[in-house]
C-alpha cells in the first residue's frame, strides 16, 4: 500500500497566445505603403481612400502618406492622403 498518494500535474498552467489586435497607426502619423493600420477581427473599421483590407480583415495602406479616421454612412472609416491628396484637401 502506497504511503503517499500519487502526484498529478496541476490545472493551472495553461494560457493562449495574445492576439495583438488594435490600431497600429493613428491619425496625423506618417505612413508608407504596406504599412498595417489596424488589426481587426470582422469590419470594425472600413478601407478608405489608399487602403485595403486583408484576408484576415487587416486594414493596410497602399500608398505612402497620412493617416485619417473618419466616418462615412455610418461606418468607422480609415484613409491615407497621399502627399497630393493632402495638399489639395486643404483648400
Amino acid at each position: 500500500m502506497a504511503h503517499k498518494k500519487a502526484g498529478s500535474s496541476s490545472h493551472n498552467g495553461r494560457d493562449s497566445r495574445p492576439q495583438f489586435l488594435g490600431i497600429k497607426k493613428y491619425g496625423g502619423e506618417s505612413v508608407i505603403a504596406g504599412n498595417v493600420l489596424v488589426r481587426q477581427r470582422g469590419s470594425r473599421f472600413y478601407p478608405g481612400l489608399n487602403v485595403r483590407k486583408g484576408k484576415d480583415d487587416t486594414l493596410f495602406a497602399v500608398v505612402d502618406g497620412v493617416v485619417r479616421f473618419g466616418v462615412r454612412h455610418d461606418h468607422k472609416v480609415v484613409d491615407v492622403l497621399a502627399e497630393k491628396q493632402e495638399t489639395a484637401s486643404a483648400r
